[in-house]
């Protein structure tokens, strides 16, 4: 889904750094930055790297918490901030708190929650969020929905998804059904805000 090049691209909660390797690889930024907490990770990364990469390879390696990745003052530097891998309520914190730091920036994510898909895209959307292209994944018998999304789009993104679907996929049909069938089992008490939820999905069923 990275398409374009991008002068600084941002790997966040990168674990061993698989993602940003294979992003340095393709030379799809100027710099590469894989940012983690876990320190023994990040140096281990580090010497992986630096015994990987050739002169040419423009990297750096920020131990650190993601909300503070140090995105440089120049507006007219195109960043991409990724950030997958994490659960839906992490990540929507992580998301608030780049916002907050950096509040007069037009900031680009590509998001891949493991978890609660509807509250992140909800939240997304309450942010301020647009949408530039989303994705279905179905890998090792689980599907991920990737977003990529800008404070600068004006796509509407919606909270049950719009691009990512093919109904002539039967993974896409198989994982719809799974996740009305998930909300269903969660409404015995007729919540509204599930019902709504499932008000939701179901219309992409009905529309099949």
């Amino acid at each position: 889904m990275i398409t374009k090049h991008y002068d600084h691209i941002w790997d966040c909660c990168c674990d061993h750094g698989l993602l940003g390797q294979t992003l340095l690889a393709r030379s799809a930024a100027d710099t590469i930055h894989f940012v983690d907490i876990v320190e023994p990770l990040m140096r281990d990364l580090q010497q992986r790297l630096e015994g990987l990469t050739t002169s040419n390879s423009h990297w750096k390696v920020h131990c650190s918490d993601v909300a503070s990745i140090p995105l440089l003052n120049d507006c007219s530097q195109k960043n991409l901030i990724i950030i997958a891998g994490v659960g839906g309520d992490l990540l929507i914190q992580l998301v608030q708190s780049i916002l907050d730091k950096y509040p007069n920036r037009g900031l680009e994510f590509l998001l891949c929650p493991v978890h609660h898909n509807y509250k992140v895209r909800h939240a997304l959307i309450q942010l301020g969020f647009g949408l530039i292209d989303e994705s279905l994944v179905h890998d090792n018998k689980r599907f991920y929905e990737v977003l990529h999304v800008s404070t600068f789009s004006n796509k509407s993104l919606s909270p049950v998804g719009s691009l990512m679907w093919d109904f002539t996929r039967k993974e896409d049909n198989d994982y719809l059904t799974k996740t009305v069938e998930h909300y269903q089992r969660r409404n015995k008490n007729n919540d509204p805000i599930t019902s709504q939820i499932i008000h939701e999905y179901s219309a992409l069923v009905e529309s099949l």
